[in-house]
């Protein structure tokens, strides 16, 4: 049975005052039974994200990860084995903010998966289409292509440890929302592309819905067979807000 994941995006988000208000928020959530939390704070706020939150059943993770899972001379860069020292559990792969404004390829994604992957990390890999690319029909083919990457470098067995995330590009941040019903035809078709290289991994893989995720429209969202939570974007700097969207992957 696939646990549901609610994770939370914080961006380029947050002061260390703003932060610290915003635990203090999340620490007095229930989390219900059978449901995972996280949060992605910015690299500048992991630390006190990871100190204000111990004892708290939430995880922290990294909004992005070098390609070289070991110390070294990249500079501005942060290593998966950093990552791993400061306490973090998951790592923000392929966010369409760094594919499409970052220049990010499927290439270098590939790398930072596996670089993840290498310290121990979960890469949370995310996938998903522009407006246009919807509207021409593309939707399955772009996803396909951005998930077959990875699996044609890595191997299906990585999805064993790996989480995915459709975010619809043209609904992040827009205020816009997939229909549950749009949402769940991707997930599915995810799914099957999974399943049609090993059966077990798909049906283990949890899968999270990305894009204007509200207290209002998650208990639909998370209804459907194939979206295992979410990744929660502007909502998650809510704790109220985040605590309802929480509560309601727990119905």
């Amino acid at each position: 049975m696939r646990r549901t994941m609610v994770a939370g995006n914080w961006k380029m988000h947050g002061t260390r005052a703003s932060v610290a208000e915003l635990i203090t928020g999340l620490s007095a959530l229930t989390v219900p039974s059978g449901v995972d939390v996280a949060v992605f704070p910015s690299f500048l706020h992991i630390g006190q994200a990871i100190d204000g939150l111990k004892g708290q059943a939430i995880a922290v993770g990294a909004q992005n990860v070098a390609v070289q899972p070991e110390q070294g001379a990249l500079t501005g860069e942060v290593a998966s084995s950093q990552l791993a020292d400061a306490g973090c559990t998951l790592v923000l792969v392929g966010h369409s903010e760094r594919r499409q404004l970052i220049g990010e390829s499927d290439e270098v994604l590939i790398r930072k998966f596996a670089a993840a992957q290498a310290q121990g990390l979960t890469p949370v890999l995310c996938v998903g289409e522009t407006l246009e690319q919807r509207q021409a029909e593309q939707t399955l083919e772009v996803v396909g292509r951005q998930l077959g990457s990875v699996i044609e470098a890595l191997g299906i067995e990585v999805f064993a440890r790996a989480v995915i995330a459709y975010e619809p590009v043209w609904a992040i941040g827009t205020g816009l929302t997939a229909t549950p019903q749009q949402a769940q035809d991707v997930h599915a078709a995810i799914r099957a592309q999974l399943a049609a290289e090993n059966a077990e991994v798909a049906q283990g893989a949890r899968l999270l819905y990305g894009g204007s995720v509200k207290a209002a429209n998650a208990v639909e969202l998370f209804g459907m067979p194939d979206i295992d939570g979410g990744l929660i974007g502007g909502a998650s700097l809510n704790a109220d807000e985040f605590g309802a969207i929480i509560r309601a992957a727990g119905n």
